[in-house]
C-alpha cells in the first residue's frame, strides 16, 4: 500500500461504515467534507477496478469505485432538498443507487461510471421522495412521477395554471392535460390530521364532520342484522330445541320485556336450588350457541 493509500485508509474505512448512515460521522457537514477529500479515479484506474470486480468479484475494487463517487451522490442529492426531507436520508438513498450502479457497471462499454451511475442514483432518490414526501403516495404511474418532479419547476411563481399553461406543460412532458391538472391539485393540497390533538379539546377536526349520521357504518349494519336475526326466527327455532324447563328458565330470565326472573324465584318455582337453576341456564346457553351458529 502506498503512503497516500495508508493515509486515506482510516477515512475510507470510516466512510464505508457511514454509507448507510451519513450522519454517523457526527454531522452531515463532516461526512461531506470527508467525501470531498477522497481522490477521483482516472479512467484507466476505473477500468481496471471495473474489470477486477466483473471478472473476480473483487470487493476491494467495488469499495474503491463506490468511495470515489460518493461526492457525485452528495451533488445530486442537493438538487432535491426542496422536498423537505433530510439531506442525510437523500444521500443514504443515493448511495444505494450508486452501489447498484457499481454492481452493474461494465468497464468495456466505453462509458465512465459517473455517467452510468447518475440514472441509478436519481432513481433511488426519486423512489424515496415519492414514498416519503406525503403520508399518502402522490405519484404511482410513470406520468405522475414525471409530473411530480417537473411541475413545481414549470409552474410560474407557483401560481395556479390556466388552460393554456396546462396544455403547454402536457405537450412538453408528453402526458395528458388531465394528468397535469390532477397533479397540480395533489401538490397544492396538504395533509390534515383526522382527529384533533389530545390536548386541544376545542379543535374542529375532520372526524367531526366526515361521518354521515344518516347512514350507519358497515359494522353497525352487520351488528343490527345479527341482532334482528337472533331476535327473530333463528332464536325461536333454537329455543324449540331445548327441553321445556330449560326453555322456560331462559325465557323467564332473559326474554321478557319487563324485568327478568331471578335465580331464586325460579328455584322456588321448580323446588330446586338457585345453583341448579344456574347450571341448567348455562347448559341451555351452550345448546343455543351451537344451534345459532349453523
Amino acid at each position: 500500500m502506498t503512503t497516500q493509500s495508508q493515509a486515506l485508509a482510516p477515512t475510507q474505512n470510516t466512510l464505508m461504515a457511514a454509507i448507510s448512515n451519513p450522519g454517523a460521522l457526527g454531522t452531515i457537514e463532516a461526512y461531506i467534507a470527508a467525501v470531498n477529500r477522497l481522490p477521483v479515479l482516472t479512467q484507466a484506474q476505473e477500468t481496471e477496478l471495473g474489470k477486477r470486480l466483473r471478472d473476480h468479484e473483487d470487493l476491494d475494487a467495488a469499495r474503491q469505485l463506490i468511495l470515489s463517487h460518493l461526492r457525485l451522490v452528495v451533488s445530486i442529492s442537493r438538487q432535491y432538498l426542496g422536498y423537505g426531507l433530510a439531506h442525510a436520508d437523500l444521500i443514504q438513498e443515493g448511495n444505494i443507487g450508486l452501489m447498484k450502479a457499481v454492481k452493474r457497471f461494465d468497464p468495456e462499454r466505453g462509458v465512465r461510471l459517473v455517467s452510468f451511475a447518475v440514472h441509478w442514483i436519481k432513481a433511488e432518490i426519486h423512489e424515496y421522495i415519492v414514498r416519503n414526501w406525503r403520508m399518502v403516495k402522490v405519484a404511482t404511474t410513470k406520468a405522475q412521477r414525471k409530473l411530480f418532479f417537473n411541475l413545481r419547476r414549470m409552474r410560474p411563481d407557483g401560481q395556479t395554471l390556466d388552460p393554456s399553461q396546462v396544455a403547454d406543460i402536457a405537450q412538453e412532458l408528453n402526458v395528458r392535460p388531465e394528468d397535469v391538472s390532477e397533479m397540480e391539485v395533489r401538490l397544492s393540497g396538504r395533509e390534515m390530521a383526522l382527529e384533533a390533538p389530545a390536548d386541544d379539546e376545542d379543535a374542529y377536526a375532520p372526524v367531526s364532520y366526515l361521518s354521515d349520521e344518516g347512514r350507519q357504518e358497515p359494522s353497525q349494519v352487520l351488528e343490527r342484522r345479527a341482532h334482528d336475526t337472533l331476535q327473530g326466527p333463528a332464536l325461536a327455532e333454537a329455543l324449540e330445541g331445548l327441553d321445556a324447563r330449560s326453555r322456560h328458565i331462559v325465557e323467564s330470565r332473559w326474554l321478557r320485556d319487563e324485568g327478568g326472573a331471578t335465580l331464586h324465584e325460579l328455584a322456588d318455582e321448580y323446588g330446586i336450588s338457585a345453583e341448579r337453576v344456574r347450571q341448567i341456564e348455562a347448559a341451555a346457553f351452550k345448546k343455543l350457541k351451537v344451534a345459532l351458529a349453523h
